[in-house]
């Protein structure tokens, strides 16, 4: 008796809780559609994952007919301190619901290994993400997600995910998911996955309403987690946003970047100053410093020319206009730059300036290959219009480098564990080293850099070895240089041939050798 007065007590001082619980048992108990709960860690997707708990533990275990998953977003360059909570809250929700017998899983859903962030940027050469090319959340949260969501469609034919999304988080947002909401309907239209649906139970909540419900001491975490230190990794940071798991790429946007919030990436490049590690590390976690500091190094490198080639990743050449301005009686270059970094300002005098018609002649003479890591400052004249050479990925020596300095970081890093603390996945060194093979990197320079920084050896793949020893590489750039053969062209087509080796039927190798012969920086 004396039970049901306090509870009556609570829910009159916070009705919205009382509702959203009660709507949670009301969708839960309409059909058998499985329910897939979204939960990055953060106050939001906690009090969906909590009121969710409550709301089952409520019904009669009869009742109970459906399997409701929580799962979380690994991408594994998550903040070190977020995912070793979320491990410990998905493994404390598993066991009670266990315990409880509540129909309730955990699962972590995490990229495959050759879509990792390491390797799309060590790997393949792409450029760091920004606003403008944020190739990240597609790869690295939405992809993995939906292959979760997608395998429980095929078996059940519909699913519900479980978001712990609200109106008054951000304009966009609302406006996004006003968009997807049919009118009387408290489920929402999944925009890209086709048979599933989105319930938001905690729509209507307010930021206030979030820590009224998680402070509560009536209402503590059933699983044993402390709320107050949720609320403590929230204190003292000018962001009370979380990273959200992002199931939808029409509202990827409307989710922002989480280079802000304490529950994005340490890696997050898309933000100017990523304040989740400034505030960790100005609250006593000074052992992350390495990782802002590579963090920061790896976002100045972006726009630097001499770390990204001059042509797209196969081979496709572009022109980006600049302007030159007099300023001060004196000559620049001006050099627009994306988003709201600020322009460049150069003088004229530093730059060799080339008539575009006869760009490929005065390459050719000076032995300038775009490939390489230098700029050599060329500003490239079309009539009135000047322009400069457009970027393209990271080069090799840049990724040899962005993988020796993450791998010194790793090895060096004081994890307060005390235990070898993985920056990067062997997997996902296993990977770059096979995609720096195609890339033709006949030197085989991954084990290599790896033995060198490390002080041991991975257990590489026999078959992964490269085609010739230092010597004959020697012998055929001589050659090449002998014949004026582009040595990168020759390299691609053993690679080609390799690659389709052994093979009865060599489907697709003609159009691959045209696509490595019309490549544009050898046509200019």
């Amino acid at each position: 008796m004396l039970n049901n007065i306090i509870s009556n007590l609570i829910n009159a001082e916070n009705p919205k809780v009382e509702d959203a619980k009660q709507l949670i048992k009301e969708i839960y108990l309409e059909d058998h559609r499985p329910w897939v709960v979204g939960y990055s860690g953060g106050k939001d997707s906690t009090v969906v994952v909590q009121l969710v708990f409550e709301a089952l533990a409520d019904l009669p275990k009869e009742k109970l007919h459906k399997k409701v998953y929580v799962i979380s977003s690994d991408t594994l360059v998550e903040t070190p301190l977020i995912i070793s909570s979320i491990n410990n809250t998905l493994r404390r929700v598993q066991d009670r619901a266990l315990l409880m017998g509540l129909p309730i899983e955990t699962h972590k859903v995490k990229p495959d290994f050759d879509q990792t962030f390491w390797a799309n940027i060590i790997g393949k050469g792409y450029p760091s993400p920004n606003q403008k090319f944020r190739w990240c959340t597609d790869r690295l949260k939405i992809d993995p997600a939906n292959q979760f969501i997608k395998e429980k469609v095929s078996t059940f034919g519909e699913v519900i995910m479980v978001l712990g999304v609200r109106d008054d988080e951000s304009v966009t947002r609302g406006n996004t998911m006003k968009s997807h909401t049919v009118e009387g309907k408290v489920l929402m239209r999944h925009s890209t996955l086709s048979n599933a649906y989105v319930f938001a139970p905690i729509r209507n909540f307010t930021l206030e309403d979030i820590w009224d419900y998680l402070l509560d001491e009536n209402s503590p975490s059933p699983w044993g987690d402390d709320n107050h230190e949720l609320n403590k990794l929230y204190q003292d940071s000018s962001s009370s946003r979380e990273c959200p798991l992002v199931v939808d790429k029409s509202v990827k946007e409307s989710a922002g970047s989480c280079g802000n919030s304490r529950f994005g990436c340490w890696t997050c490049t898309v933000v100017t100053k990523d304040k989740a590690l400034n505030g960790f590390i100005e609250n006593g976690e000074d052992w992350m410093r390495p990782l802002l500091e590579f963090r920061n190094w790896l976002a100045e490198i972006r726009d630097n020319r001499n770390y990204r080639q001059k042509y797209r990743k196969h081979g496709k050449i572009y022109f980006r206009n600049v302007r030159v301005e007099n300023i001060d009686e004196e000559d620049y270059v001006i050099i627009p730059k994306k988003a709201s970094r600020k322009e460049e300002i150069t003088k004229l005098e530093s730059f060799t300036i080339v008539e575009k018609s006869a760009l490929k002649s005065f390459l050719k003479k000076n032995n300038i290959d775009l490939s390489r890591d230098e700029d050599n400052s060329l500003l490239i004249k079309d009539g009135e219009t000047y322009q400069q050479l457009g970027l393209g990925p990271f080069t090799m020596k840049a990724r040899e480098t962005i993988l020796r300095k993450l791998l010194e970081v790793q090895r060096d890093l004081k994890h307060p564990s005390g235990e070898h603390y993985e920056l990067i996945k062997d997997e996902e060194i296993k990977v770059i080293r096979r995609y720096w093979l195609e890339n033709d990197d006949f030197e085989d320079r991954v084990p290599q850099i790896f033995r060198e920084v490390m002080g041991y050896d991975l257990d590489w793949e026999y078959d992964d070895r490269p085609l010739f020893d230092k010597e004959q590489l020697s012998d055929l750039e001589l050659l090449c240089d002998e014949m004026k053969v582009d040595m990168k062209v020759l390299k691609r087509l053993i690679s080609i041939e390799k690659e389709y080796n052994g093979y009865k039927i060599r489907r697709g190798v003609s159009q691959d050798i045209e696509k490595t012969l019309k490549q544009d920086y050898l046509h200019l």
